[in-house]
């Protein structure tokens, strides 16, 4: 196996170079698209627990032992199961891994099921935390999945999560942060200077949109089918918010939102970003489930001039008054390890590409 990885987030070629060496194993061939220019989708294999709690498996500890003791039952996914809301369910994965010593991965949502709603997070046995694997990892993968907002329909090969794999750290510091927005632009019409990341502002104005600022999710709704593109109607599942001309919204407690941002993004082919999901000095509620953005996310040359940034949004304990143009996150810049053959964009089938206010894909197109 390579000895020496270049430092930075590992692009499609590098992954399948960690694929070809062993450090990663599926038991099966990838999907035509599942290495996507700076991640690796997982899929979920063919048994879900429903278990009692959430849980870490911690020090000393394997994932298979903590489900013995919380399953309540086993689900087969073969065929296809619903997951239902509020509840947790733990799935071992296609993939596993056995990574060199200097390779670390973490994990995120998909976009399309963040949009959904549906809590997702990445264990690793003996892990001391959610969604982080630490170099030199060797085990299996396990999804926890918690449906927030509608039952879901999954199955064997259904992919909700994404890993990243990198070496070293390579997050931009605030002057580095600076530089690169002086140089290739990381956020039009930025509401704060660009710093310890790109802070984005909530569009509550929805022009160009006849006033559309987002959607509220409907309760006790249909099931989604997660494979399925273009299948449903977005009435049945969601009410339409618009600007009555206050240019403010308030978040209900355990409510979810689709939101957009008012800033246009835009993430060089040499750098991946991800968004700080939650925030306390900007407010008590979650913006974003699926964090990772692509090289190329908003890049000109790749079909994205003038992409926002799609939210998550789910109040916590209390209600929150928004107001346009109101900070509500921030997005993080790393280095690639190397420049992607391909970004993400039309050529990879990219699903929010030059995106402005957008459900995900399992939705039919609202006027």
């Amino acid at each position: 196996m390579t000895n020496t990885w270049p430092i930075g987030v590992f692009s499609t070629r590098l992954i399948q170079n960690l694929s070809d060496q062993g450090a990663i194993s599926a038991g099966r061939p990838y999907d035509a698209d599942q290495i996507q220019p700076a991640s690796l989708d997982l899929r979920l294999g063919e048994t879900a627990f429903r278990v009692r709690s959430s849980f870490l498996p911690g020090p000393g500890k394997t994932v298979t032992e903590r489900i013995e003791t919380l399953k309540l039952h086993e689900i087969d996914l073969t065929k296809g199961a619903v997951l239902e809301r509020g509840c947790v369910y733990i799935v071992p994965l296609l993939e596993s891994l056995d990574l060199p010593d200097a390779v670390s991965a973490s994990a995120n949502p998909k976009s399309s099921t963040g949009r959904l709603d549906i809590f997702t997070r990445v264990i690793s046995d003996a892990a001391r935390s959610f969604d982080i694997v630490p170099a030199g990892y060797k085990g299996a993968l396990y999804l926890e999945i918690s449906p927030r907002t509608f039952p879901v329909l999954v199955r064997t090969g259904s992919r909700l999560s994404q890993m990243r794999f990198r070496v070293g750290d390579a997050r931009l510091d605030a002057a580095e942060h600076k530089a690169l927005h002086a140089e290739q632009t990381l956020v039009f019409d930025p509401n704060m200077d660009v710093g310890e990341g790109v802070s984005l502002s909530i569009d509550l104005v929805g022009e160009g949109r006849n006033g559309l600022i987002g959607f509220r999710s409907k309760r006790h709704t249909a099931v989604v089918d997660v494979d399925k593109k273009n299948a449903l109607d977005v009435l049945d599942y969601w009410d339409p918010l618009v600007n009555r001309g206050s240019g403010e919204l308030i978040l209900d407690p355990d409510e979810f939102y689709i939101l957009v941002s008012r800033e246009s993004v835009h993430v060089p082919p040499d750098y991946a970003a991800e968004m700080v999901p939650f925030d306390p000095l900007v407010g008590e509620f979650r913006v974003h489930y699926a964090g990772f953005f692509d090289p190329g996310f908003g890049h000109s040359a790749a079909g994205g001039t003038g992409s926002r940034a799609v939210l998550e949004v789910r109040s916590r304990e209390v209600p929150f008054l928004l107001g346009h143009g109101q900070t509500i996150g921030r997005l993080i810049y790393e280095r690639m390890a190397e420049r992607p053959d391909m970004l993400y964009g039309s050529a990879l089938g990219s699903n929010y590409q030059a995106q402005s206010l957008k459900l995900s894909k399992h939705f039919k197109s609202y006027p």
